[in-house]
């Protein structure tokens, strides 16, 4: 049951990505759900304010759940290291990846003396479209991170069945079902926040034209640069 899970969620990942070029934003609705993710910040939450090139993106953070993850991306913010940085990676329904200070995808750093940090999953937090994630290397957690661009329709009736053979909540199914998402990743990244303002910045994020290799394949980096230009650590509601 894993291994066909797995391969129905990894087949669907990859006919999403496929059609990247030529797409144009997600219409998303609003996901009605007691999952944690989808009520809003309470004032004095911990928030993130993403600034980039193409407008304003603020995410809230879950120290609480995932705290070494989010102390290193917080410590890092507060100390400029993600300024001027590119986003690497945007791959249409499926994530934009950025948070390497190299712009190459194969940088990293972290708080703790540029060791990494272990997993942090969690059940009450999902790879749910818009889910803020540590990318992980083999070796664990570091500072580059992704937000999941997933679109509404990619957990279908087959997969939230294996969901729920799998454990999911019916909630959890359901904001799946609402939301879109990546279920296969939820072992395997951590989530440590959750955009509530500016998805549709995250979503043309993932729409930009991207390179393609010698080879003709597409490596998915943004061919002109879309940069994070500052991101201010502060709590909810913020400035």
């Amino acid at each position: 049951m894993k291994k066909r899970l797995f391969a129905l969620l990894c087949l669907a990942a990859c006919a999403l990505c496929a059609c990247a070029k030529g797409n144009q934003p997600p219409e998303r609705a609003a996901v009605q759900s007691g999952e944690r993710q989808f009520t809003a910040p309470a004032e004095g939450d911990t928030i993130a304010i993403i600034t980039t090139s193409l407008g304003e993106v603020r995410a809230v953070l879950y120290p609480d759940t995932a705290p070494m993850a989010v102390e290193n991306f917080v410590g890092l913010a507060r100390t400029g290291y993600y300024d001027d940085t590119v986003f690497w990676r945007a791959e249409y329904g499926f994530a934009v990846q950025g948070g390497d200070a190299t712009g190459t995808g194969s940088g990293a750093s972290t708080v703790f003396n540029n060791n990494p940090y272990p997993l942090e999953a969690d059940g009450t937090l999902h790879h749910y479209a818009g889910a803020l994630c540590a990318a992980f290397a083999e070796t664990g957690g570091n500072s580059q991170f992704y937000f999941v661009t997933a679109l509404p329709d990619s957990v279908d009736t087959a997969m939230q069945e294996d969901l729920r053979a799998h454990g999911y909540t019916e909630d959890a199914v359901a904001a799946y079902a609402a939301a879109g998402g990546l279920p296969y990743l939820d072992n395997t990244d951590t989530v440590f926040g959750q955009v509530y303002e500016g998805m549709d910045i995250v979503d043309t994020i993932a729409c930009a034209e991207t390179v393609k290799a010698e080879d003709g394949t597409d490596t998915f980096r943004p061919a002109e640069d879309i940069t994070v230009d500052s991101i201010l650590i502060t709590a909810y509601p913020g400035p």
